[in-house]
């Protein structure tokens, strides 16, 4: 077993579920981390669930000063391997932004796969995003569909597949999972850990969570003109757990041997809309969501949703939660944290 794991982003939203999940699995793990958009009360509530303290560097990966002392690091945890999510992820922010994204998104990625090579290990399970995807492909989408990203988020996430397939091809003895996420919501059924954004929440969940327990009077819906079945945007969600497990999955596949790289999508296979998930938002909480209508984002979809074929074939994965799951859960972090962890 590759029993030593860097996280970058690893007390964000996803990356605490993921390093649960590797603790439980017999792993140990490394986060590594700023806290731009992330908490420090999260890596303390991910050894508390784990039963043993988490090994941490506070560290931006795109600053070119702090490199060395990544690097260093890596290599005295005697890492094995490493899951990559560190990074920027609003869409309309990349929008506004893109140079930014550009540099923190491909800059992280290249810090860290020097790190790695130097420590001498050389299997990455990355963090991409359905949004390689844009809209070019009938659903669900395959993994063989063309991409196209429309925004400069989602091109971030296609060009580091693209740099890590090349230094696969490049070295054979690199191996490289590209999970392809599609939506994830939710939060660790204990609700002491979960998705706390610093600023206003750019994914629907929380901001629905926010509007539920009292923080934020109402929630926008970007859009109700889509060729959708009533006129909102739909996506394929998938609970943050069942993604964590994905990663371990992913490394297990890693650990058999099988090198190169590969992209995977994860996700349910199904699509719900903006409202279908207010609705059972509504069902979980036993609140009312009160929503306006608001114009469309720039770099939004209509409707996305997965192919999770692959993930079953090669990493013996699939989904097991539902949306309600997911909303009872989501809703049972938000109301126990409805300050986030800044309120523990």
């Amino acid at each position: 077993m590759t029993r030593k794991i860097v996280v970058t982003g690893g007390a964000g939203y996803i990356g605490s579920h993921v390093c649960l999940e590797l603790v439980q699995s017999g792993r140990d793990v490394l986060i590594i981390d700023d806290f731009s958009n992330a908490h420090p009360e999260a890596v303390n509530r991910i050894g508390a669930l784990a039963g043993r303290k988490v090994d941490f560097l506070r560290a931006d990966l795109a600053d070119h000063g702090q490199r060395q002392a990544v690097a260093d690091k890596i290599k005295e945890f005697g890492a094995d391997g490493a899951v990559h999510l560190a990074g920027l992820k609003a869409v309309g922010e990349s929008v506004a932004q893109p140079a930014r994204y550009y540099r923190v998104n491909i800059g992280s990625a290249l810090t860290l796969v020097d790190a790695m090579e130097a420590a001498g290990a050389k299997s990455i399970v990355f963090s991409s995003s359905a949004t390689v995807y844009g809209d070019l492909n009938q659903n669900p989408v395959t993994e063989t569909g063309r991409t196209g990203a429309t925004n400069p988020y989602g091109r971030t996430k296609l060009y580091i597949e693209e740099i890590l397939k090349d230094v696969a091809a490049a070295d054979g003895s690199w191996g490289v999972v590209n999970l392809r996420y599609f939506n994830p919501v939710g939060a660790h059924h204990s609700g002491r850990i979960g998705e706390d954004p610093n600023d206003i929440p750019n994914n629907l969940f929380p901001f629905i969570a926010q509007v539920a327990v009292g923080r934020r009077d109402e929630l926008s819906v970007f859009g109700n003109d889509y060729p959708t079945r009533d006129g909102t945007g739909v996506r394929d969600y998938i609970h943050v757990v069942d993604l964590a497990k994905g990663h371990v999955a992913a490394l297990d596949y890693l650990e058999k041997g099988n090198r190169g790289a590969t992209a995977v999508n994860l996700g349910a296979g199904r699509g719900y809309s903006v409202l279908e998930a207010v609705a059972a938002f509504k069902r979980a909480s036993n609140r009312d969501i009160p929503y306006e209508i608001a114009p469309r984002r720039d770099g939004d979809v209509a409707e996305i949703y997965a192919d999770p074929t692959r993930a079953k074939e090669l990493l013996g994965w699939s989904t097991e939660k539902t949306i309600d799951d997911m909303c009872a859960d989501h809703w049972r972090w938000q109301s126990q944290n409805p300050n986030g962890y800044a309120g523990d």
